[in-house]
């Protein structure tokens, strides 16, 4: 159910960000995606989801030690010299969305707030699910 779910999402997603270069749906406890897609080849994100959720957690535990235990992770912005990956918690922090766009093309306020959009969405949807 979940997978459907994720899928729906990604399928909003390039309607809503068309030039997006890949996005995934990764779960956070396992580390698997999943639903991903690419426009590009060189772009397998489900191959560098361990990675990802590695380096988010990492993020909270350099939170942790800054003293900084209550914030809220909102999204991770690694900018390359001609892309832009963005991850994204969902606020239970049981799936990480992932995005690729280009840096050059993007407005990247723009991304962010349909990346936020549609976490709300996957959010939901969980939610809806469990009960």
């Amino acid at each position: 159910m979940l997978a459907r779910q994720a899928a729906e999402l990604i399928n909003q997603f390039r309607a809503e960000l068309p030039l997006a270069l890949a996005v995934a749906v990764i779960d956070m406890a396992s580390g698997n995606s999943l639903a991903a897609h690419s426009a590009s080849a060189g772009l397998d994100l489900p191959a560098a989801a361990r990675f990802q959720v590695g380096l988010v957690l990492r993020k909270h535990q350099a939170l942790a030690a800054l003293g900084l235990p209550n914030e809220q992770m909102e999204d991770v912005l690694i900018t390359l010299s001609s892309q832009l990956h963005l991850l994204r918690l969902t606020r239970t922090g049981e799936q990480l969305i992932a995005l690729v766009v280009d840096a050059r093309t993007t407005n990247l306020a723009l991304a962010r707030v349909i990346l936020r959009t549609l976490a709300e969405q996957l959010e939901t949807a969980s939610a809806l699910r469990a009960a």
